[in-house]
């Protein structure tokens, strides 16, 4: 009787994650508000022009934690050729994601990188994530010079290969060459504002 009903709760997963369209990349990329620990925002529009990996985390993650510190190798070398690592995090179930706790992980994993934090909402808004959708974490999104989503980890359909150091690395140079198309405006404003 367990073995029927595992069957059936696989096949209803299945046809349900199969009713849900997958989120499309490449896309454009939706304007994105950063709280910052200081009080102030950072609009995801203020690095437009450079190739920016985002990464969505949870605090409590070891996983994140780890992916964070990769991205803060990549800025580190790949900045100087336009390369803008971001770390958002937001609340897991039952947990916060505040400007103390993001504080603390700055200065304790020694990041060069903006991090800030966000709530749950424009997180999944931002990533086209459904509702029925699984939250995968972290969630990585790279975004290139002309402001288009070209990969995304997690949901659907997803590449978690992002989180893994060479493959970004072989992912991000080509994007770090090319230039943003001439005459065309930028899908997202160009100017921070604070709040």
């Amino acid at each position: 009787m367990r073995k029927i009903i595992s069957v059936l709760v696989l096949l209803s997963l299945a046809a349900s994650s199969l009713a849900v369209p997958p989120t499309s990349v490449p896309r454009r990329s939706p304007e994105f508000v950063i709280n910052q620990s200081s009080g102030k925002t950072l609009l995801l529009s203020a690095f437009s022009g450079k190739v920016v990996v985002i990464e969505f985390l949870f605090i409590a993650s070891p996983h994140c934690l780890r992916v964070a510190q990769t991205l803060n190798r990549l800025e580190q070398e790949l900045g100087p050729r336009g390369l803008q690592s971001i770390a958002v995090a937001f609340p897991a179930p039952g947990s916060d994601a505040n400007g103390p706790l993001v504080t603390y992980i700055v200065h304790d994993l020694k990041l060069t990188y903006p991090m800030g934090y966000s709530d749950s909402t424009s997180v999944d808004k931002y990533l086209e994530r459904g509702r029925t959708d699984v939250l995968n974490i972290p969630q990585v999104v790279v975004i290139d010079r002309s402001g288009m989503i070209r990969a995304q980890s997690g949901a659907k359909p997803g590449d978690p290969k992002l989180e893994d150091e060479s493959f970004l690395r072989n992912l991000l140079d080509p994007l770090l060459k090319e230039n943003p198309p001439s005459g065309s405006a930028a899908p997202l404003a160009t100017t921070a504002k604070a709040r």
